[in-house]
């Protein structure tokens, strides 16, 4: 029988070590003014050498099986949306599993989509729902950017963090709540723009982020309002039906650009950027936790979740709380 996904809890975890623009501005050319005034950014969490993307994930996943009320061990599926594994293999949600001590043998695999990647493991998970699983699924999305920044770029070290947040998914015979529905682009003729100059089969290097800031920013303005329009049109809803926008928390100028399109005042928008930075696929989960701990989010509201990353790829997911 087809099920609904539907978010049983959630987690999240910032390392603690807190970065601010002053403390970047002794490292590069740069300020608080400077960074402040183009991404709305102070600041980012960055993780210690000895953390790896599992780490985060690991205490992230914790939190949401806690208020869930899952045990491990009876989940039926691991899905990590990063971009930043520990290994090249196994995936991370695999080294995962063997953290939070699961025995089951559930599946357990990663997600690629950059800051996209969290709303496209959240689409794989509901489909595996809508064939029929029944089990709890854990979606998580975990990243060390400070891994692949180079740090001697104040164009791009200065906008990204570290971080994870995580939901669980569990199965209702409820169609109008849950995940509704799931949006999915991507256009891999804009790759170069936003990219990492390393990769296993190309030059056997990890690399750095590189990312063209102009046109990486039109082209996202552009996709994640044509994602949140498509997501109200296909299901006869307009802007006054959302309760609350989740953005993917790249820079300030964005998310207040799609909001501006729906006409959504701020304060229904979730913003997390001020102090977190850019955390990739980590970035929405992170602020939906944030929304929902703080009681901002409640049963019942509905909510659109939207992104775009490299590749370029970009999607939302409506979701009724």
């Amino acid at each position: 029988m087809t099920k609904n996904a539907i978010i049983l809890g959630t987690g999240s975890y910032l390392p603690e070590n807190c970065v601010s623009n002053d403390d970047l501005s002794k490292r590069v050319d740069t300020s608080d003014e400077w960074i402040f005034t183009r991404s709305g950014i102070r600041n980012r969490h960055i993780a210690s050498d000895d953390q790896a993307t599992s780490d985060l994930a690991l205490n992230a996943a914790n939190k949401a099986l806690n208020a869930a009320g899952v045990n491990a061990d009876d989940l039926g599926g691991i899905i990590v949306a990063t971009t930043t594994p520990d290994l090249t293999f196994p995936s991370t949600a695999a080294i995962l599993q063997e953290k939070l001590g699961v025995t089951s043998q559930c599946m357990a695999f990663d997600v690629q989509a950059v800051c996209s990647g969290f709303v496209y493991a959240l689409a794989t998970a509901n489909g595996f729902f809508k064939s029929g699983m029944s089990k709890p699924v854990l979606v998580i999305g975990a990243e060390k950017m400070s891994s692949i920044l180079d740090w001697n770029d104040r164009t791009t070290c200065v906008l990204f963090g570290d971080g994870a947040g995580a939901v669980v998914l569990g199965a209702s015979d409820d169609t109008n709540t849950g995940i509704i529905s799931t949006h999915l682009h991507a256009d891999g003729r804009h790759a170069e723009m936003l990219c990492t100059n390393g990769g296993a089969s190309s030059n056997k290097q990890v690399g750095a982020l590189t990312m063209q800031g102009k046109e990486v920013f039109k082209f996202a303005v552009a996709a994640m309002a044509s994602a949140v329009v498509e997501a109200l049109e296909e299901n006869d809803m307009t802007p006054a039906d959302i309760d609350w926008l989740v953005p993917h928390q790249a820079n300030i100028r964005i998310i207040e650009a799609t909001a501006k399109k729906l006409n959504m005042p701020m304060d229904q928008v979730v913003t997390t950027l001020e102090n977190q930075g850019n955390t990739s696929a980590a970035s929405i989960p992170l602020a939906l936790d944030h929304a929902i701990s703080n009681g901002d989010i409640k049963r019942g509201q509905t909510l659109l979740l939207e992104a775009m990353g490299g590749g370029f790829t970009w999607g939302s997911a409506l979701i009724r709380y």
